[in-house]
């Protein structure tokens, strides 16, 4: 594997737009309880992206699952319009929803289920809902990584009333963007890195290390495994020190 510590030499030689080195996270601050009906809620701010999270809770499950005694978890994810430069249509003023917010849903949902033990949830359905509010880059791992935090205080929410027995969370998870801009393997790209970027690619990860998505694509080249490597060191040390603040954060 990649020395960590000879990408950050490199880093300090070039650096990037915001100032941060190439294994550098953009600043992230997150703010629990911020919707007060919601069972589990969190702003998330990493750097000038901002996502609202919230988890709550419904006593009944999709049909495919009806009677078999467990749970799901569910995600919809939007942006304001207000969230980028120009204004964004809202999706039902469409008529449908595009291709990209149902992918990044998708990828939500994908993620928390990984950690959590559907059995222990009973019959009921948990809805993640994310509201990208600002973006400047790496919304869909923002999401991630604060849904995950409001998951787990509406799990808790469940077991303090007695609802569920026990937390029914098997493993932390985030996730955080990695890429390949002006030759250089950087991590956590912001909007300008992000839309130059050669090689773009967001990665979800356990606390143990394991993969639960990678989502890698030659942008403008196609990239070799030597630049691949370097990327998922870059992400797999990041999502460590991601998982560390996340639980910084609980104990709050």
């Amino acid at each position: 594997m990649e020395n960590i510590e000879e990408i950050k030499e490199l880093a300090e030689i070039n650096k990037r737009i915001d100032g941060r080195a190439a294994h550098e996270l953009r600043p992230m601050v997150v703010t629990r309880h911020f919707i007060k009906h919601a069972q589990g809620s969190v702003l998330i701010a990493v750097g000038d992206t901002k996502v609202i999270c919230t988890a709550m809770v419904e006593d009944k499950v999709p049909p495919f699952l009806k009677g078999q005694k467990k749970g799901w978890i569910t995600a919809e994810y939007e942006m304001i319009p207000g969230s980028t430069n120009t204004r964004k249509s809202r999706d039902r003023n469409r008529g449908k929803i595009d291709g990209r917010t149902m992918e990044i849903q998708r990828l939500i949902g994908r993620s928390l289920r990984s950690v959590i033990d559907l059995n222990k949830l009973g019959e009921r359905t948990l809805w993640i809902d994310c509201d990208v509010i600002q973006a400047d880059g790496g919304t869909r791992t923002a999401a991630i990584t604060g849904s995950f935090l409001a998951l787990h205080d509406a799990l808790s929410d469940l077991v303090e009333k007695g609802k569920i027995k026990e937390m029914p969370i098997t493993n932390f998870v985030a996730a955080t963007s990695v890429g390949i801009y002006q030759g250089e393997a950087i991590v956590d790209l912001c909007y300008e890195e992000d839309s130059n970027a050669e090689v773009d690619m967001n990665m979800v990860m356990t606390e143990t290390g394991e993969i639960i998505e990678i989502q890698g694509t030659g942008e403008e080249r196609p990239f070799n495994k030597e630049e691949l490597q370097k990327m998922l060191t870059l992400g797999e040390e990041s999502i460590k020190k991601i998982i560390a603040f996340q639980k910084d954060t609980l104990l709050r």
